[in-house]
């Protein structure tokens, strides 16, 4: 068997050109969504997710401000443009994006955006609206993995779903996610006993441990839908050959950049035993700025709509 690798740039572009199409529809009667984006510092990775989202702001249609803060930047000064962008009717999404400078208290600033405008659903509220199943902003990430399994026509209700990681940021919500949709779920972590046993049982294997190349044949049952959230670096010849073997696209990039990126499934093992796989890098991460987007209009519709 070669798993079928799901194709979440087509599931993404999808997603996107609805948004579009109901920005413009929106836009015509008065109504356009609007995206503030807070970069403080910086880094340099940080820089480039923000434009990037700003980038696909303009070309669906949205209204966005990236507003750019010294890294000297206090909480308070922080807490204050929170709560100007809160006050402020035309932004309906307020991203802050991390990592912020260690001077800044992180939690108190995520919280006190306004939950109505938390386009990443992290805030308590909307925490607790995914675990009551109740009308919301969902995380960006889980909820894109939710459309790239419905939109491959993987089947999720009566599903046995495995989620390695109980992060907030995908483990927990993603798990919330797939229970809503009627799999039944386990969830994984550190302390689980015989992790491949019960990560074999799974018809839907999420993977997002932050582990290079942890979950291997072992881990996976015959035709299993696996879906790798985890981005790690191979830096070493061994870890190379170990992971891709011979594969001359993965050494020209080793050799290019002193590295490849990898997921936390191992990618040959997998692909000879998982009916689906998701691929590393080109995964998951499309459909994240796609939700994004969505999240940004769907807060438009629940405020202003």
């Amino acid at each position: 068997m070669t798993a079928q690798l799901l194709d979440s740039a087509s599931v993404a572009q999808a997603i996107k050109e609805e948004v579009a199409a109901e920005v413009l529809e929106y836009s015509a009667k008065g109504l356009r969504p609007g995206l503030a984006a807070v970069l403080v510092g910086d880094d340099s990775a940080s820089h480039i997710y923000v434009s990037g989202k700003v980038r696909t702001c303009e070309q669906l249609g949205l209204y966005s401000e990236k507003i750019e803060l010294p890294a000297s930047t206090s909480t308070d000064e922080l807490l204050a443009l929170v709560r100007e962008l809160n006050a402020r009717d035309e932004i309906d999404g307020i991203l802050v994006q991390l990592p912020l400078p260690e001077q800044v208290d992180a939690p108190l600033v995520l919280n006190s955006v306004d939950p109505a405008k938390d386009v990443d659903g992290f805030h308590p509220v909307n925490i607790g609206k995914l675990t009551l199943n109740e009308p919301g902003v969902r995380p960006c990430t889980p909820n894109g993995i939710i459309e790239l399994l419905k939109r491959n026509n993987i089947p999720i209700a009566g599903s046995r779903a495995v989620v390695m990681g109980r992060s907030r940021i995908v483990g927990l919500p993603i798990a919330l996610l797939l229970l809503h949709n009627h799999a039944t779920v386990t969830i994984c972590h550190s302390r689980t006993k015989d992790l491949p046993a019960i990560a074999r049982e799974a018809d839907i294997l999420i993977a997002a441990i932050g582990r290079m190349g942890m979950v291997d044949g072992s881990y996976i049952k015959r035709g299993a839908a696996v879906v790798d959230v985890g981005m790690n670096r191979v830096t070493t010849l061994e870890d190379l050959e170990r992971f891709f073997g011979d594969n001359p696209k993965r050494r020209a990039a080793f050799e290019k950049n002193g590295y490849t990126l990898i997921g936390d499934v191992h990618p040959r093992e997998a692909a000879e035993v998982a009916g689906y796989l998701t691929p590393v890098p080109g995964g998951v991460g499309p459909l994240t700025i796609a939700m994004l987007m969505k999240n940004t209009l769907t807060a438009m519709k629940m405020r202003r709509g």
